[in-house]
Order: C-alpha cells, then sequence, then structure tokens
C-alpha cells in the first residue's frame, strides 16, 4: 500500500487561558527581478549612435574609397561593375596639371581665413567681454552672417564684388579709385572668396571664444591690474594662454570647415577664371559632376586627399592635446 506524505499542519496556537486560536499563514516568499546589467544598458544607448554613425559617416567613407580604386563610368557605377584599377587614380590626379595650383589655393585659402577668422573672433569676443550696455544686442547682430544659409551669403557678396553694378567698386569710384574685377579677373577672385567666408566664419569664432573668456576668472584680472599689468600684458599673459585649449578646438574645427568650402566659391567664381580659384573641394566637383563624361574615379581621390588632411590635422590635435593632460 502505498503512502502520499503531505506537509504537516500548522499547530494551533493557544493563548494565555489555554484557548486554541489558528496559526497565522506562513510567509510567502517572493522572487526579486535580477536588475540589467549596466553593460547591457550601456550599449543600449550607444546603439542609435553607432547606427548613425555606420550609416551617415562609415559607409559613405567606404563608398568613397571604393569610388576612388575602381575605374567607374555612368553604366559601371549604375551596374555595379566597374572594375579594380588600385592606385590609379590617384596617379591620374597627381599628374594632373590641375594638382599643383588646386594645392596652393586650398593651403592659401585655408590659412588665411583661418588667421583672419581667429584673430577677428577673438578681438571681437575681447570687445564684448567688457559687458557694456548693447553687449548682448551687437553679438546677435553679429551672428547674423553665420546663421544665413551660405547660397544667400554667396549670392549677396556675388552681387556686392560685381565689377559693374557692386556696391564696392561703387563705393571705390566714389573716393577716385577704378574698378576692379573682383569676380573675374584671376588676380582677385581667390581674394574675393577669402573675404566673404572670411566674414562668414567670424561669427563662429566670436562665439566659442567669447565662451571661453567667461570662464576666465575676473579675480586673475584684478590680482594683474594690482600688480600694474596694463590690458596688453594681462591680455597675453592671463587671456591668450588660458585660452589656449578653446583656441585650439576652435583653429582644428574652422580648418575642418575651411577645407571643405564648396557652396562660397562655387556660386561666386566656379573656381574661375582660369581655375584661379580652383580648390580641392571645387576640383572634386568639377571631376565628378562637371563634365558631361564624369570622372568619378579622381573626383574621390581628391575628396579623399581632404580627408586625409582632415584627419591628419584631428590626430595632431589629440596628441597635442595628451600631451598638456599629462604635463
Amino acid at each position: 500500500m502505498n503512502r502520499t506524505t503531505r506537509a504537516p499542519d500548522a499547530l494551533p496556537v493557544r493563548d494565555g487561558n489555554g484557548a486554541a486560536t489558528a496559526a497565522p499563514p506562513p510567509a510567502r516568499t517572493t522572487t526579486r527581478r535580477r536588475p540589467a546589467s549596466p553593460q547591457w544598458t550601456a550599449w543600449a544607448f550607444l546603439t542609435p549612435v553607432t547606427l548613425y554613425l555606420a550609416l551617415f559617416y562609415a559607409y559613405p567613407l567606404y563608398r568613397n574609397l571604393d569610388l576612388s580604386l575602381r575605374n567607374y563610368t555612368v553604366r559601371s557605377f549604375v551596374q555595379g561593375d566597374a572594375p579594380f584599377t588600385g592606385l590609379a587614380n590617384y596617379r591620374k590626379v597627381f599628374d594632373d596639371p590641375t594638382f599643383a595650383p588646386a594645392l596652393l589655393h586650398t593651403v592659401v585659402f585655408t590659412a588665411v581665413c583661418l588667421v583672419f577668422q581667429y584673430a577677428i573672433g577673438l578681438a571681437l569676443a575681447v570687445f564684448f567681454n567688457q559687458n557694456f550696455r548693447l553687449s548682448a544686442t551687437l553679438r546677435a547682430l553679429f551672428l547674423v552672417p553665420w546663421l544665413l544659409p551660405l547660397i544667400v551669403s554667396a549670392s549677396t557678396w556675388s552681387w556686392m564684388l560685381n565689377s559693374e553694378s557692386g556696391i564696392v567698386n561703387a563705393t571705390l569710384h566714389a573716393i577716385g579709385i577704378g574698378p576692379v574685377n573682383w569676380l573675374t579677373s584671376p588676380s582677385w577672385s581667390l581674394a574675393s572668396v577669402i573675404i566673404a567666408n572670411i566674414w562668414i566664419g567670424v561669427p563662429f569664432n566670436l562665439v566659442v571664444l567669447y565662451s571661453g573668456l567667461q570662464s576666465i576668472p575676473t579675480s586673475l584680472y584684478e590680482a594683474a591690474a594690482l600688480d600694474g599689468a596694463n590690458a596688453w600684458r594681462r591680455f597675453w599673459s592671463i587671456t591668450f594662454p588660458l585660452l589656449r585649449p578653446v583656441s585650439a578646438i576652435t583653429l582644428l574645427l574652422g580648418l575642418v570647415y575651411t577645407l571643405k568650402v564648396f557652396d562660397i566659391i562655387w556660386i561666386m567664381t566656379k573656381g574661375g577664371p582660369a581655375d584661379s580659384s580652383t580648390t580641392f573641394a571645387t576640383w572634386s566637383y568639377q571631376l565628378g559632376f562637371g563634365n558631361l563624361l564624369p570622372a568619378f574615379g579622381p573626383g574621390a581621390a581628391v575628396g579623399n586627399l581632404l580627408v586625409v588632411a582632415a584627419l591628419v590635422f584631428g590626430l595632431i590635435y589629440l596628441k597635442v592635446q595628451r600631451k598638456q593632460a599629462l604635463s
């Protein structure tokens, strides 16, 4: 005969008079859910950013590299059967007679714009740091060139620098100076686009450098003034050294933005006349889309040269910042 065992019933509990009372039911144990791992939470937050970088940065860079290593035509670009040519497109770019002038124009355009944008932006930032009555209003007005679409800014400068009806030549004529062919002369076309790009880039430098000045303690200036340091001495001994980290990132971002400037040059001069204002950015567009028979491979190769230049300067910036952090 099989016997089944069961848990013994709870014994009655007797009170002080000896009367039996029902025992309280046993406490029910609850299992707590284990919290999610912090590592999985971090990956969940990183997934959208990773997908964005992969789709809009990594994949375009890969496609551009693939374009520069193959002989793409319009037919092969659609069908995807372009033959692999290795570094032939890069050799074609280096042997092109436009390479040397475009490289020179890119270096001059980038260097001059960076120097003047930073110098003017720093001067305006120091000026507005005095916090006078109309400081906020004037700062807002200086942001207008930065907020305008590039096509609007470039079209405005094209009208202002027009040889026949431009306001700049009208002003020069009023003070007795002959007209200048700003956009149609090989001697002035590069200077014209540089002036326009400086005007557009100054507000960015102003905003970033002004925010850096706000983080410098005023007690340092007060101590320097008590020691007899004038305004120029305070700038070189306090403002400029303490503003160095902000200045570095400002120049780096300005370098990246200026290297890839295309809209201003193309709208104002289209890289001409006679390639006198052609940079790597406009030359890459001309090779890839400016001809009836587009050269996708060489155009992508020129674009990759810009990417490499920006990457090199970025690595230099990171190395300098690491040295400063260690010191």
